[in-house]
C-alpha cells in the first residue's frame, strides 16, 4: 500500500468575492503523477499555491508530505519542488550559477552541488550550457533551466504549474520522459496542463472547472464513465461551415461539437441512420467532407461534456 503524501481537505481560496477554489478534495499517493486538467482560470494554479505554502486557504486543509499547509507552511516548503507557470529564475545568472543558488537554498553541501548539477544538467539537456546567461537563452531552454533548478535537490514532492506551455513538442515529450522517470523513482508528481494529450500520461487525474473538481480517476475511468454512447468523427474542407449546418440540425443528435479540423458527434439513433443523416445534410449545402467514422473519445471530447453537463446541473 502507497503512502498519501498529499491530503487535501475542502480547500477553499477566496479574493475577496471571488471564490478561486471551491471546496476541493483530493488524495495523491508516492510516485504518483496526479494531473490537474483545467482551462485558465480553473482554480489549478491557485491550489498548487496553497499546497506549497505559497498561499494560505481560505478555509480547508492539506497535508503535505506530513505538515499542515495552514500550520506548518515553512516545512512543506524544504521537501518540495516547485515550478512556476511564469518563468522566475535570476535572468543575470549563468545556468550553473542558478542552479548553484537553488541547491544552496534547499541546504546542500558544495560537493553535493558539484555532483547533482553534473547530473541534472545531462537529465535536462542543458549540458554544453552551464556558463549560458539565462537572460539570452530561448524559452524552451529557460523552461529547462526551470525544471532542472525544481528538481536539484532531489525533492519528495515535485509541483510543476503548466511546466509545458509554450514550448515545442519535442521539449514537451522531453519533459514528460523526465516527469516518469522521477515518479518511477519514487517523486510524487503533481502536475497542472491545459493541454488535453498530456493528461494520457498521468497515473489520475482530476477535471477542474470554475474551482471546482468535477471529474477525477484515471483517464480510462473517466472515458468510459463519460460515453456510453460511441462518438462519430467527421472532417470536412470547411470544418466551420460542416459544423453550422450540422448544428442547425442537432436535435437529431445527442452531441455535437467542433475539434480542430473535424466535428464529433454522438447520435442519438444507431450509428448506421446517423451516418446517412450526416452525409445528407453536408451534400445538401455542397460541403466536402469524409465519410463519418467511429473514433475513442479523446480527453477533449470528455473535458467539454462533462463543462456542458456541470453548466446545465
Amino acid at each position: 500500500m502507497k503512502e498519501t503524501v498529499v491530503n487535501a481537505v475542502k480547500l477553499v481560496k477566496k479574493f475577496g468575492g471571488f471564490t478561486a477554489v471551491d471546496s476541493v478534495s483530493f488524495e495523491v499517493s508516492t510516485g504518483e503523477i496526479y494531473g490537474f486538467l483545467g482551462a485558465n482560470g480553473a482554480g489549478k494554479s491557485t491550489t498548487i499555491k496553497m499546497l506549497c505554502g505559497i498561499l494560505e486557504p481560505t478555509s480547508g486543509d492539506a497535508m503535505v508530505g506530513g505538515y499542515s499547509i495552514r500550520k506548518n507552511p515553512e516545512n512543506i516548503k524544504k521537501q518540495l519542488g516547485y515550478m512556476s507557470q511564469k518563468f522566475s529564475l535570476y535572468t543575470s545568472l549563468t545556468v550553473k550559477e542558478n542552479l548553484t543558488f537553488y541547491a544552496g537554498i534547499y541546504g546542500l553541501k558544495t560537493g553535493e552541488i558539484k555532483e547533482r548539477t553534473a547530473i541534472i544538467v545531462e537529465k535536462t539537456g542543458l549540458a554544453g550550457y552551464e556558463d549560458r546567461e539565462v537572460g539570452i537563452m530561448p524559452g524552451g531552454l529557460k523552461q529547462r533551466v526551470a525544471l532542472a533548478c525544481a528538481i536539484i535537490h532531489q525533492p519528495k514532492i515535485l509541483f510543476l504549474d503548466e511546466p509545458t506551455a509554450g514550448v515545442d513538442p519535442l521539449l514537451r515529450r522531453r519533459f514528460w520522459e523526465i516527469i516518469d522517470e522521477l515518479s518511477k523513482s519514487g517523486t510524487t508528481i503533481f502536475i497542472t496542463t491545459h493541454y488535453m494529450d498530456e493528461v494520457e500520461h498521468c497515473h489520475r487525474l482530476a477535471l477542474m472547472h470554475a474551482g471546482r473538481i468535477i471529474k477525477e480517476g484515471t483517464v480510462e475511468n473517466i472515458k468510459a464513465a463519460t460515453f456510453t454512447a460511441p462518438i462519430m468523427e467527421v472532417e470536412a474542407a470547411d470544418v466551420v461551415a460542416a459544423y453550422k449546418c450540422l448544428f442547425a440540425g442537432r436535435s437529431k443528435f445527442k452531441e455535437i461539437s467542433m475539434h480542430g479540423s473535424s466535428v464529433h458527434i454522438i447520435p442519438s439513433a444507431d450509428v448506421a441512420k446517423t451516418g446517412e443523416l450526416i452525409k445528407a445534410m453536408l451534400s445538401s449545402e455542397n460541403i466536402k467532407f469524409k465519410e463519418a467514422v467511429l473514433i475513442q473519445p479523446s480527453m477533449e471530447d470528455v473535458f467539454v461534456n462533462l463543462v456542458k453537463v456541470y453548466e446545465n446541473s
